[in-house]
């Protein structure tokens, strides 16, 4: 594999952009295992396996068990992710795949039964995050430790 750019040096402005972005979400008061779960499941969605790799490697370092780590991918047949989670889960997959179905109602109600208003949004944003650094990633040819060269 070959990184195509390195999208940090190639645009500092838009690179630290997105760093504002992430630094916002982060601050929205998300519990920090669903906001890397958010992460991760966006990531295997789009196919982003730079950021899976990261991201998985933040969730176990916070000291996820492999076996939760090995199941994000098939949540829905897992029971060992609570509700609140799924319903973060359901909500990541409805706004990372927006143009097959929206969210639908049955997800946003399930979301609004766990989460406030405004974490409602927090998790939207954070969804976005991912989305767009994994559209990036993909685009600039990003693998797992690619910038460790």
């Amino acid at each position: 594999m070959k990184l195509r750019m390195n999208h940090r040096e190639a645009n500092p402005a838009g690179f630290q952009s997105l760093l504002k972005l992430e630094e916002s979400a982060k601050k929205m008061g998300l519990d920090p295992i669903l906001y890397e779960l958010i992460k991760i499941r966006a990531s295997q969605i789009n196919g982003c396996s730079f950021c899976v790799d990261m991201h998985t490697s933040d969730l176990r370092n916070m000291g996820e068990t492999e076996q939760r780590l090995n199941l994000i991918v098939v949540w829905r047949d897992a029971p060992i992710f609570t509700e609140k989670e799924r319903a973060v889960l359901a909500l990541t997959e409805a706004v990372t795949l927006i143009s097959e179905a929206g969210v639908p109602q049955d997800v946003y109600d399930e979301v609004r039964r766990h989460f406030s208003e405004s974490e409602f949004v927090a998790l939207i944003i954070t969804i976005n995050a991912i989305n767009c650094w994994n559209r990036i990633a993909i685009s600039t040819g990003m693998y797992p430790g690619c910038f460790d060269i």
